[in-house]
This record gives C-alpha cells, sequence and structure tokens, in this order.
C-alpha cells in the first residue's frame, strides 16, 4: 500500500507542466524563420529535435509534436488519442524532464 500512495505522489499535475522550461522549449519553436543556421539559438532548436528524436518514446515524440508544433492543448490531444489529460500531462512531464536531461549534457 506504501508503494501506492508513493506512486501517486509522483504524479505530476498540468501546472506542475507549464512552467519556465515548457516556455524555453516553446520559445525555440516559435520563430520559425531563423536566418542564421550557425547561430546559437539555431544549433540549440537542431540538438532540441535530435534529442526528441532519439531519445524519447514514441508516444512522447507524438505528444510533443501535437503540443509544440501543432499547437494543441493537452484536453485536445487527450481527445485525439483517446487517453486522460492527465495521462498526457505525465507523459509530456517525462519527456520534458528526457530532454531537459540530454540538453543540459550538451550545453
Amino acid at each position: 500500500d506504501n508503494e501506492r500512495i508513493f506512486k501517486m505522489s509522483r504524479r505530476v499535475s498540468l501546472p506542475d507542466f507549464l512552467g519556465e522550461e515548457d516556455s524555453n522549449i516553446n520559445a525555440l519553436f516559435s520563430d520559425e524563420n531563423e536566418t542564421d543556421k550557425y547561430s546559437k539559438r539555431a544549433n540549440v532548436k537542431r540538438v532540441l529535435l535530435r534529442v526528441i528524436e532519439n531519445e524519447l518514446t514514441e508516444r512522447q515524440k507524438q505528444i510533443i509534436n501535437l503540443y509544440y508544433f501543432k499547437n494543441m492543448n493537452i484536453v485536445s490531444i487527450a481527445e485525439k488519442l483517446g487517453v486522460s489529460p492527465a495521462s498526457v500531462s505525465i507523459t509530456m512531464k517525462r519527456a520534458r524532464n528526457t530532454i531537459i536531461k540530454y540538453m543540459q549534457y550538451y550545453f
């Protein structure tokens, strides 16, 4: 029973996901008209895309794609995938943690 309580305490809610890290990731994708492909921002964006492609699960990639590139909100993603918004939120949190871990490795 204690293990179940521990697992429940580790669940992540939507407000936990929408934080500074999320806005930083969002800012990287906001400017599609990057003119200098050798700028630091362009380099970070390339690494970020590589991390997403190589380090995330298929479900995480799908959700990240819908959220950042298709500008869908968590409820819409949940409806599209036939899962709960909480499931989408948790998957996004795990994906973001993986992204941050690998981005820290590169920079």
